[in-house]
C-alpha cells in the first residue's frame, strides 16, 4: 500500500491528501470563491445556488470557497449577491447542510467581503478610503471602518454557527480589504498612511477571531493579490508606481500567518481594472506564469504547515490553449498541476471557471475518468453574466444559460439600436 502511495504521489500529486488546519483533505484541488448572481432579493441563497454548491460538494474537491459573501446589505457589488446578515443564517445553514449531506469530505469555508469603492452605484452607495481615479466615492471614516470591521468578525462566528470549517477574508481584486492595504491608501488615518495602519484591519480581524471564536478546529485563511498590476496597488513599490515589489504582500502573509492564518489563496490583479491577471485569457496566457512566481515566492515566505493555494490554473484546460513553446501534452492543467505541487511551488491549486465547466473535476480524476472532463475553454462568458447582473453559469456546457446567453445578447442588440436611433 505504501508504494501505491508514493507512486501517487509522484505520478499525481493532485490526488494525494493534505491537512489543511486540523482537517484533512482529501486531495489537493480547490475552488475558488465565484460570485454567481443567484441569491434572493434579502441575499439568501436561491435553489439555483443550492444546486450549484451541491454539485460542487458531490464533486469531491478537498477545498470548497463560498462565494464572496457581503457582510454589508448597502454596499453591494452585485444586485443578487449573497451577504452574510444574521437574518442570512438559516438560508447560509441549510446550505452548508446541504453540501455536507452531499458530500462530507471537503473542507467548507465561507469568503467573506465588502465591495467599498467596487460597489454599484446604480443600486448601492459606493464608499471609498480614498478616491481612487474612475472608482470615487463617499470617504469612509474611521468610526465607519471600526463598525465594518465588527461585521466581518459577527460574520465569521456566524459561519462557525452555521456549520462552516472556517472563513477567508478576503483581501484581494480591490474590494475594500485590498483597497486598505494598497500603497495608494497613503491618507493619514487609523486605517492608512503607515504598513502598521494599513495592515490594522486585517491583523486585528485575525486576533478577534483568535479570541472570540473559541474552537481550535474553526480555519481561517485569506486570498491576497500579490501583485494588482496599477499605480499604488498590492504589491507596486509606492502609492504612484506600478512598479512590483513584493515585500509588502511576503510581509502581509507573514503576519497573517503569526495570527493564526492556516491557508492563503494566492491571486493577482484586479478584476475591474486588470481582469487578464486575475483570469488569465487567450489574448494574454502568458500571464499565468506569473502566477507560477507570486506562489513559489508566498511559498518561501510562510511555514510547512500554511497551505499556499494557488489559482489561475484554468486557462491550461487539456493542453488546447494559447501558450507557445511549449509541448501540448506540457501545457495542461494536469501537467502543471502536478509538477507545481511536486516541486513545492504550492500546495493545492484552485479553479474557478474551471468548477463552472466540470465542478466533477476531482470526482471524474480520482474515478480514472479523466476523459469525461468538460475543459473550461476561458471564452469568459461566466464574466458576461456576471457583467449583467444574471445568474451565472457555463454557456459552453449547460444549455440553460447557453439560451440565457443568446437572450441577453438579443436584449443588448436592442437597446444599442434603440439608442442609435434616439
Amino acid at each position: 500500500m505504501k508504494e501505491k502511495d508514493q507512486e501517487m504521489e509522484q505520478k499525481m500529486p493532485l490526488l494525494t491528501g493534505i491537512q489543511v488546519g486540523r482537517k484533512s483533505l482529501p486531495n489537493r484541488i480547490a475552488i475558488n470563491a465565484m460570485e454567481c448572481c443567484d441569491a434572493d432579493t434579502g441575499g439568501n441563497p436561491t435553489h439555483t445556488a443550492f444546486r450549484r454548491y451541491e454539485r460542487l460538494a458531490r464533486g469531491n474537491a478537498g477545498m470548497i470557497v463560498v462565494e464572496a459573501l457581503s457582510v454589508v446589505d448597502e454596499n453591494l457589488g452585485r444586485q443578487h449577491q449573497l451577504t452574510a446578515l444574521p437574518q442570512n443564517q438559516k438560508g447560509l445553514t441549510d446550505l452548508v447542510s446541504a453540501m455536507r449531506r452531499a458530500n462530507p469530505k471537503p473542507l467548507i469555508v465561507w469568503q467573506l467581503t465588502h465591495n467599498g469603492e467596487l460597489a454599484n452605484p446604480e443600486f448601492s452607495e459606493r464608499v471609498c478610503v480614498k478616491p481612487f481615479p474612475g472608482y470615487e466615492g463617499r470617504l469612509l471614516t474611521e468610526e465607519e471602518v471600526d463598525g465594518i470591521l465588527d461585521k466581518f468578525v459577527t460574520a465569521a462566528k456566524m459561519a462557525h454557527d452555521c456549520g462552516a470549517d472556517g472563513v477567508d477574508l478576503k483581501l484581494c481584486h480591490g474590494y475594500l480589504g485590498s483597497q486598505l492595504l494598497r500603497p495608494f491608501n497613503d491618507r493619514k488615518w487609523k486605517y492608512g498612511g503607515s504598513w502598521a495602519n494599513r495592515t490594522r484591519f486585517a491583523y486585528e480581524f485575525y486576533e478577534r477571531i483568535a479570541k472570540e471564536v473559541k474552537d481550535p478546529d474553526f480555519c481561517v485563511g485569506s486570498k491576497v493579490t500579490v501583485w494588482e498590476g496599477l499605480p499604488g496597488g498590492q504589491g507596486s513599490a509606492g502609492p504612484d508606481t506600478p512598479l512590483l515589489d513584493l515585500s509588502e504582500p511576503l510581509e502581509l502573509v507573514k503576519g497573517l500567518e503569526a495570527r493564526g492564518a492556516k491557508f492563503i489563496i494566492q491571486s493577482a490583479g484586479n478584476p475591474s481594472l486588470t481582469l487578464p491577471l486575475v483570469q488569465t485569457d487567450k489574448r494574454a496566457a502568458e500571464y499565468g506564469y506569473l502566477h507560477f512566481w507570486f506562489q513559489k515566492e508566498l511559498r518561501k515566505a510562510l511555514k510547512p504547515q500554511t497551505a499556499v493555494i494557488g489559482s489561475a490554473y484554468s486557462i491550461y484546460r487539456d493542453g488546447k490553449n494559447a501558450f507557445r513553446g511549449v509541448k501540448r501534452e506540457e501545457a495542461s492543467f494536469l501537467y502543471w498541476a502536478n509538477k507545481n505541487i511536486r516541486e513545492g511551488v504550492c500546495d493545492m491549486v484552485a479553479i474557478g471557471r474551471q468548477s463552472l465547466a466540470d465542478p466533477l473535476l476531482a470526482a471524474k480524476l480520482e474515478g480514472g475518468r479523466e476523459a469525461e472532463i468538460d475543459w473550461c475553454t476561458a471564452c469568459d462568458n461566466c464574466i458576461e453574466f456576471l457583467i449583467r447582473q444574471k445568474p451565472v453559469g457555463c454557456s459552453t456546457y449547460e444549455r440553460e444559460y447557453t439560451l440565457e446567453l443568446k437572450e441577453i445578447r438579443k436584449a443588448q442588440g436592442r437597446l444599442a439600436e434603440s439608442e442609435k436611433h434616439t
